[in-house]
């Protein structure tokens, strides 16, 4: 029988590597973004729809470097597999940006807010999967013949 597949330090440290890239960009990003001037009621929103997503897309990475940082922690053996099990939850990903407020952004901005996206979910599903001891969980396609096994009488 094969061993479920886990976590690794490097597979750890590689994640943490493209965090930090990741959230100096957005850092960058957002700071030196400034191209909706003293305009009216338009440039307005725009500038409210640049700083919600500049505090989500912070925020995300920020959450995704915490979590990377617990797994450090663990495999440098400085917490215990409780206190991370305890300690060491990602919070639960943010409501996606609505698409009338992605427009309002400048496309390398809109795509930096999609790859943070893609990258925190990256994270999440690595935090569930080892939350669940990477143990297989039953194919659906299994499930779906045992549901109509049961409701033909089988």
């Amino acid at each position: 029988m094969t061993t479920p597949a886990s976590i690794t330090p490097s597979i750890i440290e590689t994640l943490y590597e493209d965090a930090l890239l990741l959230a100096d960009e957005a850092r960058a990003s957002f700071d030196l973004d400034d191209s909706y001037g003293s305009g009216g009621e338009e440039a307005s929103v725009a500038r409210v729809a640049m700083s919600c997503e500049a505090l989500r897309t912070t925020t995300r990475m920020m959450h995704a470097i915490a979590w990377l940082l617990n797994q450090k922690a663990f495999f440098a053996g400085e917490i215990s597999e409780f206190q991370l099990r305890q300690h060491g939850r990602l919070p639960p990903a943010q409501p996606q940006p609505a698409q009338e407020e992605l427009d309002l952004l400048p496309p390398y901005i809109s795509d930096l807010v999609d790859r943070s996206i893609q990258f925190y979910a990256r994270v999440e599903r690595l935090d569930r999967a080892w939350r669940q001891r990477f143990e297989l969980q039953p194919a659906a396609v299994r499930r779906l013949r045992e549901r109509l096994g049961y409701a033909f009488g089988r």
